[in-house]
């Protein structure tokens, strides 16, 4: 159940438990007070408008406190005047707490206060619920630490098994050829290899005879 009440000038659409600030009212702190101008009262798909206000309809609050609103800053300008005028204002407001909403009756207060046990029923029974599923996550949890030591077992004994061995006929003519290779390492003598160069040396220049006069 809502309702929209009038207060200060301005309206506020309320329920049981809403806080709010309205224009400064003459009260003090903890007083209860009650709000008659009560333009609408809902209660589900039924709604009622009052004409203006409802008869019957009452809105009772408690008093929390009183406090200030922002700051609100007006500035006037005359130009060519040199006339400027800047001034600051807090409203001062009171701070209420919505308690019950009365129509026909019906009490908004009594409807939660019985609605408050259903809300109970509810929450154990998703507690139950969530006991089920923790229940059933654990068995599972048991099943898959039962099953993960097989596993491992069979991967223990899969790294256990001795690796399979060579095959001789591969490794016979690696050795073959490494004896056959000493063999010739063995016959060859060894032999003291002198530099060899790649200059020729050059023949001496042979001497002519003298020339005489025979020759002439």
């Amino acid at each position: 159940m809502y309702a929209v009440i009038e207060t200060g000038g301005k309206q506020y659409r309320v329920e049981v438990g809403t806080q709010l600030e309205v224009e400064l009212l003459d009260v003090e702190p903890g007083q209860n007070i009650t709000l008659d101008r009560v333009l609408l009262v809902a209660d589900g798909a039924d709604a009622t408008v009052g004409t203006p206000t409802v008869d019957g309809a009452a809105v009772e609050a408690e008093v929390v406190g009183a406090t200030r609103g922002e700051k609100v800053i007006a500035f006037k300008y005359r130009p060519k005047a040199r006339r400027r005028v800047k001034k600051g204002h807090r409203q001062d407001l009171t701070v209420l707490r919505i308690a019950d909403i009365r129509f026909g009756g019906k009490s908004a207060a009594e409807g939660q206060e019985k609605a408050a046990p259903s809300k109970a029923d509810d929450k154990k029974r998703l507690e139950e619920a969530a006991a089920r599923q923790a229940a059933e996550d654990a068995a599972l949890a048991a099943r898959l630490r039962v099953a993960a030591p097989e596993a491992a077992a069979e991967e223990a004994e899969a790294e256990a098994a001795p690796a399979p061995k060579k095959s001789r006929a591969k490794a016979a003519p690696a050795a073959e050829a490494e004896a056959a290779a000493e063999e010739t390492a063995e016959a060859t003598p060894e032999t003291a290899e002198a530099p060899a160069s790649d200059e020729t040396p050059e023949a001496a220049p042979k001497k002519r005879a003298p020339r005489t006069k025979k020759d002439d």
